[in-house]
């Protein structure tokens, strides 16, 4: 089996809370990440999931030594790049590209397309010397779906989506192995934000990239996703399969996020049952003891309390084949079907739709 291009163990970003102006004590700490692990492979779309607070773009910015970790390692093709420095960190840097989550503020307001995208060539040259920056630049704006004659305009001048374009094409400057993509489209329209999906999966098999991209909306990581995994106070509490999260959801907070997925048939939602989470997310700098869902979970027992659950396949489903069998950290997993399946003929009528728009 080959090796993951992207391997995360262990991964913790704890950020200090402390007291006094001239001596400093610490008397505490956000735990942002909290312990999380996955692996990515050359090629395949991670989709990472969860409330706003339980820690996504924090991974994000680890991945791409925006933020350096607490604890943990972060391998790309089995090489330890949190202790990487200088010219070794540049050059890795070169091959894992983010999209960020404002297509307007991730834009230097002041600065044309065509220096924006072209800006990755001033901090790398050998990729394109300096009389082929401006035919680059124009051939990545057609690309992304924009006209080459905008090379001279601003930011200012666009949509939202043809300014997330321009950063989508930012990040495929230096020919990336991988993008990590923190809810490219969440502050997009509905309609662009399916523009947007499609030229990412476009994109994908065009210049053969591996993607982690991270957002709230379960319904568009489906889309996008081959794995999928939901995260809850800054760990992962269920990966596997698009269709085993989706269709076989063994942990209470994945059917929880689930059951609120709006679904377009009405006879389907009528009959779906919805799962009303209590209380509300604990502070990050007071995780609960024991499984950290334990406070809203209509499942929790004592055993809860006391151990941590660890993600693995659940005891249960262990000797069992089927969808059901994928890493989830409950101690009391059970398999329940949330979302209605969706019919075969209205996937394709949808993906027919989402085909002719622009993009």
């Amino acid at each position: 089996m080959a090796e993951p291009i992207l391997e995360v163990s262990g991964l913790v970003k704890h950020y200090p809370l402390t007291q006094g102006i001239v001596f400093k004590k610490q008397i505490g700490a956000v735990k942002a990440v909290d312990g999380v692990d996955f692996a990515l492979d050359k090629g395949e779309t991670l989709g990472i999931v969860g409330e706003s607070g339980c820690g996504k773009s924090t991974v994000a910015k680890m991945l791409v030594n925006l933020e350096k970790p607490t604890a943990g390692s972060i391998k790309y093709k089995g090489e330890d790049i949190t202790a990487l420095s200088g010219r070794a960190l540049r050059t890795v840097r070169r091959n894992i590209q983010m999209v960020f989550q404002d297509p307007y503020t991730s834009l230097n307001p002041r600065m044309t397309v065509g220096d924006i995208i072209g800006e990755p060539y001033e901090i790398h040259p050998e990729v394109a010397p300096k009389g082929d920056r401006r035919r680059k630049v124009q051939d990545l704006l057609d690309v992304v779906g924009l006209n080459p004659e905008y090379i001279n305009r601003y930011p200012h001048q666009f949509s939202g989506g043809q300014r997330q374009r321009i950063g989508i094409a930012r990040g495929l400057a230096l020919r990336p192995e991988i993008i990590v993509a923190d809810e490219p489209v969440s502050a997009l329209d509905v309609s662009v934000q399916a523009q947007v999906i499609n030229l990412l999966d476009r994109l994908q098999t065009e210049f053969e990239l591996s993607y982690l991209f991270i957002a709230h909306d379960l319904s568009i990581v489906r889309h996008i996703s081959d794995r999928v995994g939901v995260m809850y106070l800054g760990r992962i509490v269920e990966i596997g399969r698009d269709a085993e999260i989706y269709d076989h959801p063994t942990h209470p907070y994945t059917q929880a996020l689930l059951s609120a997925v709006p679904v377009p048939d009405p006879e389907a939602r009528e009959h779906r049952e919805r799962i009303i989470l209590s209380g509300d997310v604990p502070s990050p700098t007071n995780v609960p003891s024991g499984c950290r869902f334990r406070t809203r979970c209509w499942k929790a027992q004592e055993r809860c309390e006391l151990e941590v659950p660890l993600l693995a396949v659940p005891a249960e489903f262990r000797l069992m084949s089927g969808p059901a069998a994928h890493d989830s950290a409950c101690h009391f997993a059970e398999e329940k079907q949330v979302v209605p399946p969706e019919e075969p003929g209205r996937q394709q009528e949808e993906a027919g739709e989402h085909g002719n728009g622009p993009g």
